[in-house]
């Protein structure tokens, strides 16, 4: 199994999302691996590292989906893999509940997002998103 770890869906992702979207909540598994330091797109030097910089985009996010009536369900500091492996080893993983895909297209897509996205990219080497729904 080949992972690919990466930092924003593709096109055909996005699309086969929306095609999905039944209305009903999603729960977004995020896999989550950090630089060591943080590295700004504008160029700016920062003494951040890469999760501290993915801490001020994980807050502010997590404040807009509560407030469009989804929940951060859980946040953990991985510690280390008990079965399988890999190249790709998590730093993170958060649970992220929203009320449709619709609502986070909606949350990712606001000018209020793109203020903090620039802390998301800086931070993270990639990650791997997984959603899922409730049987």
């Amino acid at each position: 199994m080949q992972i690919i770890n990466a930092q924003l869906p593709t096109l055909q992702q996005q699309i086969d999302a929306l095609s999905r979207d039944d209305g009903q909540p999603i729960y977004m598994l995020n896999l989550l691996k950090f630089r060591d330091q943080a590295v700004y797109a504008d160029g700016r030097e920062s003494a951040l590292t890469g999760s501290q910089a993915y801490d001020i985009y994980g807050k502010a996010m997590a404040k807009m989906v509560m407030a469009a009536g989804g929940q951060l369900i859980y946040v953990g500091k991985v510690r280390g893999t008990l079965v399988g492996g890999g190249d790709a080893q998590w730093d993170r993983v958060a649970i992220m509940m929203y009320p449709s895909f619709k609502v986070m297209a909606e949350i990712t897509g606001s000018p209020a997002y793109a203020d903090i996205h620039v802390h998301r990219e800086a931070g993270l080497a990639g990650q791997v998103l997984i959603e899922t729904v409730k049987p």
